[in-house]
């Protein structure tokens, strides 16, 4: 199986941001401004922020709760993307509006997930589950022997993360994170089809708009209207930037001039980001066998990432 091109996320990338979207040009202010910083810098900053947003989105729980923080941030997020991007509404396919809106119900679904997932157990164990999806995708999709030793050394991850049983994680969190994980896994699957039916960034902002849409009368079943004090929404919309729009952007700035290959193993660094912002922000520390786990995670990420692209270069 040859793999695809790094121009639409795959699981051969399996960390990757949507497909089809497109970074500013060179020479721009948005390219001037975050370039100096260097394409792995660029990759480190949108994995920090992302988490750190997360961290964020923790804190407002209380506030507004899971499904309050999920529909501000799709919002927001919506909203910058609509404006920044304009999106033609007219001359696509039914085939085209079906795909991005099983787009939107995965990335709404995902988002949902995980928030119902971090409001019950710590940050860092939260992204290691959530990674096993995106883990078993290139798994599967590389088909090759080695993989059996990824898998393993990432249920040994998994095992040790549970302190053997899960008896010190909360069940329903785990099982959150594992669906989040999942719904991660089938985002990049549709991410790569809506950059494929639309240009730039088009797919994912009216993918974000349906989103929205759709987690907007949860979020105010839940939150009533605690979403409107301006705090709250102040801070849902900060949640939205450093989770969704900065990170977007730093990536695909970086992907300009980094290799597909190397922007993946960088992004399976989540974990550790994820749990260093839970421990900044949130006090939320780690036993050592849970720092064993996520490291055993991400070296199985890793060893993943590189045998699929190894794959792809000896068949292309």
């Amino acid at each position: 199986m040859t793999t695809p091109s790094a121009a639409s996320p795959s699981s051969s990338t399996p960390l990757a941001p949507a497909a089809g979207a497109q970074a500013p040009a060179p020479g721009t202010p948005a390219s001037r401004r975050f370039g100096s910083l260097g394409p792995v810098g660029l990759v480190l900053a949108g994995g920090v922020s992302v988490q750190f947003g997360g961290a964020l989105a923790v804190t407002l729980m209380p506030r507004a709760g899971a499904l309050g923080v999920v529909s501000l941030r799709l919002l927001v997020a919506a909203i910058v993307l609509l404006l920044v991007c304009r999106p033609r509404l007219r001359g696509h396919s039914r085939a085209d509006w079906g795909t991005v809106v099983v787009f939107g119900v995965t990335m709404a679904a995902m988002n949902g997930l995980f928030y119902q997932a971090v409001d019950r157990i710590p940050l860092g164990p939260a992204v290691t589950l959530e990674v096993l999806g995106p883990l078993a995708l290139s798994v599967l999709a590389s088909r090759r022997a080695v993989n059996a030793v990824w898998a393993a050394l990432a249920l040994a991850g998994v095992f040790l993360l549970g302190g053997g049983d899960f008896g010190s994680l909360d069940p329903a969190g785990v099982a959150f994170a594992l669906g989040a994980g999942a719904m991660w896994a089938a985002y990049i699957v549709f991410s790569a089809r809506t950059g494929r039916r639309f240009p730039q960034a088009d797919g994912l902002a009216l993918a974000m708009a349906v989103g929205a849409v759709l987690f907007l009368p949860l979020g105010i079943a839940e939150s009533g209207a605690k979403l409107a004090d301006p705090t709250t929404f102040g801070l849902g919309a900060a949640v939205a930037l450093l989770s969704s729009v900065l990170p977007y952007t730093l990536e695909l700035l970086a992907l300009r001039r980094l290799p597909a290959s190397t922007f993946a193993v960088l992004m399976s660094l989540e974990p550790a980001l994820a749990a260093t912002a839970g421990f900044l922000i949130l006090g939320q520390s780690l036993t050592s066998a849970q720092g064993l786990a996520i490291t055993l995670v991400i070296a199985a990420s890793m060893g993943a990432i590189r045998t699929q692209v190894g794959r792809g270069k000896g068949t292309s």
